[in-house]
């Protein structure tokens, strides 16, 4: 039997119908919109196996705020009527079918990548739906990732219009231009234009860094700052090896009557 495994990326989700109700305090109206969202993203991708993945309540910045301080500082925190009322939440989806996963010590990105690329390996389909762009990455023929607010996929060729790089580059690119919603700098004066023509010159940073024929505008940048430049790459790249302490059958998709 092909497998179809559609992971939701829970607080991405949530955040944004929440956002857009006209009360945000009515956590069972939030409820009842985010469970029509979801019945219709079932509806239209016929899931086999299907999680929504959360992070945890307590969850603090993790690993990449010990390699890079500024990460995620100062980050709005979530509303507190929303936050009390996750769990009701978590129980209208349980209720259409839909199991959750907590992330513990790691960010829920990396047990979204870590689930995904795994199935995907065995050449089984994906679908990742969230609005974040960070998922391309990950990309591959059978991983794809869903915008459901906007209606398209986040494929290579939006990549390349929105970006003008690979997949596969996506975090050099961060590297070197940093990620202003997650606090990530990059290299100072270096933007997008710089990056696209260095990552289309070269596959990544190291190759351009260790090239003779790196423009002379972007050695002296790099040279100054390539480490700064790893350690925002490294903070950009989703972990894929983490622990799950589950199969593929826990999280069958059997819609409950």
């Amino acid at each position: 039997m092909s497998i179809h495994l559609v992971i939701i990326d829970a607080l991405n989700l949530i955040r944004r119908v929440h956002s857009a109700q006209p009360d945000e305090s009515d956590i069972a109206r939030t409820a009842n919109t985010t469970c029509r969202t979801l019945q219709r993203i079932i509806n239209e991708s016929a899931p086999t196996h299907m999680i929504a993945v959360f992070d945890h309540a307590l969850q603090d910045r993790g690993w990449r705020a010990e390699l890079l301080p500024s990460y995620k500082q100062g980050r709005k925190p979530m509303p507190t009527g929303l936050h009390n009322g996750l769990e009701q939440i978590q129980q209208a989806w349980w209720e259409l079918g839909i199991d959750s996963l907590l992330s513990e010590g790691d960010e829920a990105d990396d047990l979204v990548a870590t689930l995904a690329c795994k199935v995907a390996s065995y050449g089984e389909k994906v679908t990742i739906i969230s609005t974040d762009k960070g998922y391309c990455q990950l990309l591959s023929p059978t991983l794809q990732i869903r915008d459901y607010f906007q209606h398209r996929w986040l494929d290579a060729p939006f990549i390349e219009q929105e970006f003008g790089v690979k997949p596969s580059q996506l975090t050099d690119y961060w590297g070197l231009t940093g990620m202003s919603s997650s606090q990530v700098p990059g290299i100072a004066g270096l933007g997008p234009k710089a990056a696209q023509a260095i990552l289309t010159q070269f596959t990544d940073i190291e190759h351009a860094y260790a090239s003779e024929v790196l423009a002379s505008k972007y050695r002296k940048k790099l040279d100054q700052e390539i480490e700064m430049a790893r350690i925002c790459k490294q903070v950009a790249t989703l972990k894929t090896d983490i622990e799950l302490g589950f199969n593929l059958q826990d999280i069958r998709f059997e819609p409950k009557s």
